[in-house]
């Protein structure tokens, strides 16, 4: 279908912004370019109790987390939650809005990981810290309110890259157990063969495929790491025993094509997952809900899968 009139106004603006793409920039510059534009967007005002930050031990240092509390008395299940930006660019703060939403939406404890970014910290940095933080928070659910027996990963873009990698791990490395995992366009294997979204989809659309080979080329540390799982999750011998799971994807998004198949993959592995392509959406939609009704309802099909998950 044709493309969403409101991202289309969204892209037109930012197309007369005269701005350059991610990938003909300095880091630095892409990082407070991105903190500008999400900070810029409508924010979230979904009552919730609070919320608070406090810094983990991790393999590479402390990690930071922002911890989002429900109105109610716990202990509440929790979403355990990575960031977009292309494992580059992103912070807990510029992704306080739309944590927030989905606290207050889904009823649930949010934990925002604040993972080291490339490439300052290559691969394995960033999986290394969301799999750390997510086994703290089962270890310690009890001191955030939470139920460490209904644990959920989630993220999008790369950090939906970065939850599909954690329950890779934990289910790998002997637990602990995910009641879900909630994938939002994620990247699973960007360098395979060109797909068809990718191609469709190259420039145009807001992420282009110059933009995902840039922040991929600032991740990985070595060729090697292209074929590791935790890297590129479709590469995985077997996706047998993961949590269920809900696929968000967006039909002009470069991303499409490689999160479709993922999702099949975990059905063909005999993983209960839900795929949702939102035709006339780009990727970036669903954290831009305060702008674009499509990433609103985007929101609410994800709160409504956490709460059966939660369930």
């Amino acid at each position: 279908m044709p493309l969403d009139p409101q991202i289309r106004a969204m892209l037109d603006k930012a197309a007369a912004s005269g701005i350059p793409p991610f990938h003909q920039l300095p880091v630095e510059t892409c990082r407070k370019l991105f903190a500008q534009v999400i900070t810029a967007l409508p924010q979230s005002t979904q009552p919730i109790a609070g919320s608070r930050d406090l810094s983990i031990d991790g393999p590479g240092g402390r990690i930071p987390l922002r911890v989002f509390q429900p109105i109610g008395t716990g202990p509440f299940p929790v979403l355990v939650f990575s960031h977009g930006g292309g494992w580059v660019v992103g912070d807990v703060a510029i992704y306080n809005s739309l944590c927030r939403e989905l606290c207050g939406l889904a009823g649930c404890v949010v934990v925002s990981v604040d993972y080291r970014l490339a490439p300052e910290h290559k691969f394995p940095a960033a999986a290394d810290d969301c799999a750390a933080a997510t086994r703290w928070v089962h270890a310690h659910a009890a001191g955030i309110g939470a139920d460490p027996r209904r644990v959920v990963v989630g993220g999008d873009s790369a950090g939906g890259n970065l939850a599909a990698a954690t329950a890779l791990r934990l289910r790998d490395e002997g637990g602990p157990a995910l009641s879900g995992q909630l994938l939002v366009y994620p990247a699973t294997d960007h360098y395979s063969r060109p797909t068809v979204s990718m191609v469709d989809n190259a420039q145009g659309y807001g992420l282009s495929a110059a933009d995902m080979a840039w922040f991929t080329n600032h991740y990985l540390a070595a060729p090697a790491d292209i074929d590791n799982p935790y890297a590129n999750p479709l590469r995985a011998a077997s996706l047998a025993g993961l949590p269920p799971a809900l696929v968000i994807t967006a039909e002009y998004d470069p991303l499409r094509d490689e999160g479709e198949a993922y999702a099949r993959a975990l059905q063909r592995a005999g993983v209960a997952t839900q795929l949702s392509r939102y035709d006339g959406a780009n990727h970036g939609f669903f954290s831009r809900f305060g702008l674009i009704d499509l990433g609103r309802v985007a929101i609410g099909e994800a709160c409504g899968w956490l709460k059966q998950r939660f369930a």
